[in-house]
């Protein structure tokens, strides 16, 4: 191997491990890389898919989504360009995935040596600050030039983000409301959910992440049928932006296209400061996932809603939700003594 093959499979590498710590529904980490000699391949991982909560997999393809643009800045912050193949392929005839390989979402292929950039070097950075605070924001609003940039870093991603009135707002909280006492007297979404934050095997969400008490918020957020140990404060969610991520299609293409927005606007949020909470819910259940569709007046399909606002500068942030050893998520035996 030269040393430009080992320089670019051990950046495919590197950039598979970084993209661990992208974010997933209940933290799941449903993705496994595949190194090759000139490519970096997602696949999907079935047997972490919250069936119950998630039959169809649109949380499921989001995450990995998620995943895909987390790599892409890692591999751009070392200096190297990557055509992305995303599979099924919306513009190719046949748009269901290959019968041979269900699972393979995408590649990162047609790698090319360029200079490094400086803005991806910085969003890396802001994957290793990156977390989840499910608590009560500040009262300090956010800018509208950082809405607008963050809406910008979602948008180029093929997906559109809309931030909420006040009156679609409400209308979100009543919806959320209602998704909630849904999801609540659903045994089996019960029982997915305990088991989900009850593991201790580096997925799903610890008490540590999970408030002690039920927030004060105009939108409420998810009953995860247990008390976490997260502190929380007085506040409320009155200086909060809700935006809705939402697309033309409701297909696997487009649900990995928003998971990649996810991560463009998460990423360009925590670089400005600001804490984003998604908010997954309300997209779960049918009813109200079509009545968020009413909020778009038909036209488009909701993918997920995000709160956004300045954390309470009084509290410590939480602690970051813990993440599965690289070799559990990437695959490097097709390069490995090469």
């Amino acid at each position: 191997m030269s040393q430009t093959d080992h320089a670019l499979t051990t950046a495919l590498a590197q950039a598979a491990a970084t993209a661990g710590r992208a974010p997933s529904v209940h933290n799941t980490q449903p993705w496994r890389w595949r190194v090759q000699p000139d490519a970096l391949e997602l696949r999907v991982v079935r047997d972490r898919q919250l069936t119950a909560t998630d039959p169809e997999g649109r949380l499921l393809v989001l995450s990995c989504g998620a995943a895909l643009h987390h790599a892409r800045v890692a591999l751009a912050a070392e200096g190297w360009r990557a055509v992305v193949e995303r599979i099924p392929d919306p513009d190719a005839v046949e748009r269901t995935p290959d019968p041979a390989d269900p699972d393979l979402l995408a590649r990162l292929t047609g790698l090319t040596r360029v200079g490094t950039d400086p803005e991806a070097m910085h969003l890396v950075q802001c994957m290793r600050i990156r977390h989840t605070d499910r608590r009560p924001v500040g009262d300090e609003p956010i800018t509208d030039s950082a809405l607008t940039e963050i809406t910008e870093a979602a948008t180029v991603e093929g997906v559109r983000l809309q931030q909420l009135d006040r009156d679609q707002v409400l209308q979100l909280a009543t919806a959320a409301s209602q998704a909630d006492t849904v999801e609540s007297e659903d045994p089996r979404l019960r029982a997915e959910l305990a088991y989900w934050t009850s593991r201790a095997d580096n997925v799903g969400l610890p008490p540590a992440v999970l408030p002690e008490s039920p927030p004060q918020t105009t939108v409420p957020g998810r009953d995860f049928g247990r008390a976490g140990t997260l502190p929380v404060g007085p506040g409320h969610d009155q200086a909060a932006a809700y935006a809705l991520l939402y697309g033309d299609e409701d297909e696997p293409s487009t649900w990995l296209r928003a998971g990649e927005a996810l991560s463009a606007g998460w990423l360009t949020a925590t670089r400005l400061g600001v804490s984003v909470v998604p908010l997954s819910g309300v997209i779960e259940v049918p009813g109200t996932r079509a009545e968020l569709r009413g909020v778009l007046a038909g036209m488009g399909y909701p993918y997920l809603v995000l709160r956004l606002g300045r954390a309470d500068p009084t509290q410590a942030g939480p602690p970051h939700t813990p993440r599965l050893a690289v070799e559990q998520v990437v695959d490097t035996s097709a390069v490995r003594g090469t």
